[in-house]
């Protein structure tokens, strides 16, 4: 790895943590740079500014979680646990989703380019609809929707309580299986 790659590398997991924390208005450059071991010529160098930079980590963090937790659609309860596990295993993903939500996008879809995103989620969807394992009442969008929720209902997001990696494994098996109630007897047929 040139050296380049190497200071680009401590620029995006310096901004990843500062802008999970603080926010796109509340990230500063000065922090980002001094965290990365790196300059503040550098940062605009490799990225022109903060708002790209928050782009290119919120870009990435969102197709790392879509390739992390690929869909079935016919199980529909175990892709919900699976968000579960993703949501804990990097619950900054969450809090950049939200403070994009709050900051960017306070309606409609979080990204430009979330039907891209969402494109073969939603024809898995439709597929297993059609099959016969998930309810056909629902658009394929709704039943999307309506999973990440749920999956998400212990995440940073969470207007009630914010699960932990270090909580009791118990307490985590109980949610996975809360979750998988949930999506099961809400969403799916009985064939599944």
């Amino acid at each position: 790895m040139k050296s380049g790659d190497a200071t680009r590398e401590r620029i995006l997991a310096a901004a990843k943590a500062e802008f999970a924390e603080f926010g796109i208005a509340g990230a500063r450059v000065d922090r980002i740079a001094a965290n990365a071991r790196a300059n503040k010529a550098q940062l605009y160098t490799f990225f022109g500014g903060k708002e790209a930079l928050f782009e290119t980590i919120f870009t990435a963090s969102l197709d790392g979680i879509v390739n992390a937790v690929p869909i079935d659609a016919t199980d529909l309860p175990g892709y919900a646990v699976r968000l579960y596990n993703e949501y804990l295993e990097q619950p900054e993903l969450v809090r950049l989703a939200t403070w994009a939500r709050l900051e960017r996008r306070p309606t409609g879809h979080l990204t430009a380019d979330a039907y891209q995103l969402d494109a073969s989620k939603l024809s898995d969807i439709d597929s297993a609809q059609r099959r016969g394992f998930i309810d056909e009442w629902f658009t394929p969008f709704e039943v999307l929707t309506t999973v990440i929720a749920i999956s998400m209902t212990w995440s940073p997001a969470s207007t009630t309580y914010a699960a932990a990696k270090s909580d009791e494994q118990t307490e985590h098996d109980r949610r996975r299986e809360t979750i998988r109630r949930v999506v099961s007897r809400s969403l799916c047929t009985a064939q599944s």
